[in-house]
This record gives C-alpha cells, structure tokens and sequence, in this order.
C-alpha cells in the first residue's frame, strides 16, 4: 500500500479521522496524504474570488498539522498533503487514484470555524464513488492504536464474501479476532441457505488463513439496527461491508449500507466488488 488518503477540512471531525488514521499507517508501512478540497459553488462568481486566500490558509493550517503529528510516524513515512478545488468526493477518488492509494479514511459531521464543513455532506458520496476501500470513522469514537476485533456481516448475495482478504489482512496486522454474522432479513430457507453456503466459504477462509473467528447469526426485519446492536454487544472496533450487493433480501442493500454507516458508533469498512472475484 503506497498511500492513505485521508479527508481533512480541519475541523477536529477530521483531525480525530486522521489520528485514527496513523496507526494503521505504520502498520500497513503506508504514507499519510492529506486531502483539502476548495469546493467549486455555483454562485461562485456572484463574490469576490477568495480562492488563493484559502488556499494560503490551508497551506497553513497543514504545515501546523504536519508538525503536529509526524513524529507519530513510523520510521521513513511520510505525512503530506495535496489542496484541490471541485467536487469533494470525486477529486478525493481521483488522487486516490493517482497516488495508488489502497485506504481511504474520512470523518462523519460536523461544523468548521474554518468554512462550511463538508465531509458530513460527502462522507457516503465519498464511499459511494471511491474505487478504494473507505473507512468512515464518527468524531466520537474512542481512539484505539488497534484492531482487536471485526465484524463481518454475510448476507445471501454472492459480493458477500468479497470483503474477506482484506478482512484477513487487517485480522493479520492486528491480530483481531473476526466475527463472522450470518444476517437473515428473510424467513425463506432457500434464502438463508444462500447466506449459509457464503457463511461456510467465510469460514473456510479464516481457518486457512489461521484467523481467530466467531461464527453468529441474525434474522431481523431490520437488519441494519441488528447490525449494529450485535457489533455493540461484542464491542467490535470496525465493521467490513460491500457497498453495492444484488440481494433478494433487503440485507445491506444501498439505503441500509448508507444507514449503517451513519448510525455505526464504531469505523465501517466499505469496499466495492469486483468482477470475476474469486476467492482463494
């Protein structure tokens, strides 16, 4: 992993992001690049152009971050950053993009003193249009140096599994154990055999690959808030979804991927499938 691209409009929303973000730098050996973007407003042009002013601003204000953190990277990584001005989500994909970067991490809400705080407004855009994994991390969030356990769901479509190297490779790093949840938001058992059959293939995985695991299972009408109260109760430290699933259930499906992501007390992991994936 060359980079982490991290979202900052220097609000403590994405300071906090950035903080959660350093330990998972060092160990995945990555460098730290921090991304402000002037966003492009369509009355722009009924005020006077104050762009170069807020870039000098930001200039600044990431010279003050960098001396503030960099000694907590680890030997020979780099903590930069980039200024861009457009649309948020798509110039944070589009240096993700250029930078090879294999992370993306962003705050959830909030106000800037700085100007109008916009990772709240565009941390589902960002998850959305991003083609590398994203991790969103709300402000509250109590800061941990690792990952000692990660939540799983699997539900009945066949992107389901997909999110399982990576899951072994955080496991790896941090040695978590893995909590593997079958999540059935129907009574049809031609539906939850679906979800068994991936089930099986997950755990397969984990076992070959010598991940601590834990096999569990949810039928809920709403999946979503079941989620979310079983991560609880296990007091996981980050949940791993698909972002984008074909499902005769309603499982994680676009709305309840954005409902899990915003509601989640704890980071989620989205990543986005791939075709002809296999996994081996």
């Amino acid at each position: 992993m060359q980079a982490i691209v991290v979202a900052i409009d220097f609000s403590n929303i994405s300071l906090h992001a950035l903080e959660y973000t350093i330990p998972l730098a060092n160990k995945f050996k990555a460098n730290i690049l921090m991304v402000w973007v002037d966003k492009i407003s369509p009355t722009e042009s009924l005020y006077p152009d104050t762009s170069n002013q807020n870039r000098l601003e930001a200039k600044k204000r990431f010279e003050e971050i960098i001396k503030m953190y960099h000694k907590r990277m680890g030997k020979g990584l780099k903590l930069d950053y980039k200024l861009r001005r457009g649309k948020v989500f798509h110039e944070i994909d589009t240096l993700a993009r250029q930078e090879g970067a294999g992370l993306i991490i962003a705050g959830t809400h909030g106000i800037s003193g700085f100007e109008e705080f916009w990772i709240g407004s565009n941390a589902y855009k960002i998850v959305t249009y991003a083609s590398a994994p994203v991790i969103v991390v709300r402000h509250d969030f109590p800061f941990h140096k690792g990952i000692s356990r990660i939540l799983v769901p699997i539900d009945s479509s066949a992107e389901t599994i997909q999110k399982l190297p990576y899951v072994v490779r955080l496991a790896t790093m941090f040695r978590s154990e893995v909590h593997i949840l079958a999540t059935h938001s129907s009574y049809l058992k031609s539906i939850q055999r679906l979800a068994e059959k991936y089930i099986q293939q997950a755990t397969s995985y984990l076992f070959a690959s010598e991940i601590s695991f834990v096999e569990d299972s949810v039928i809920s009408n709403d999946i979503t808030k079941s989620t979310l109260q079983y991560a609880v109760n296990v007091d996981a430290d980050l949940i791993v979804i698909m972002t984008e699933q074909e499902t005769p259930s309603n499982a994680l499906l676009g709305l309840h991927a954005q409902q899990l992501i915003s509601q989640s007390p704890m980071p989620v992991l989205s990543i986005h499938p791939q075709e002809n994936f296999v996994l081996s």
